[in-house]
């Protein structure tokens, strides 16, 4: 199923009816991920990316690499995960 069909996305279109109406208001997606960029879990450095989603695509369009765009890099001295 593509994410815009989803239930999110119907709950949504149904409290905002105004909103989806308009074809060219954009459903959009963040998707995040935790690395550590030396490769080793003894180092408490870590990265969080976040990558911005365009939904409004067709299935194939919305995972290629094309159609993400990298939003935000943030580095931390402490782990991330131990915050969450």
């Amino acid at each position: 199923m593509h994410p815009s069909g989803g239930e999110a996305w119907k709950y949504f279109n149904n409290m905002h009816p105004q909103f989806s109406v308009e074809s060219r208001n954009m459903h959009l997606g963040l998707c995040t991920n935790i690395f550590n960029p030396f490769g080793s879990c003894v180092v408490p450095y870590s990265c969080l990316l976040v990558i911005l989603t365009v939904y409004n695509l067709l299935p194939k369009m919305c995972v290629r690499p094309e159609f993400m765009f990298l939003s935000t890099i943030s580095y931390s001295v402490l782990t991330v995960r131990a915050g969450i």
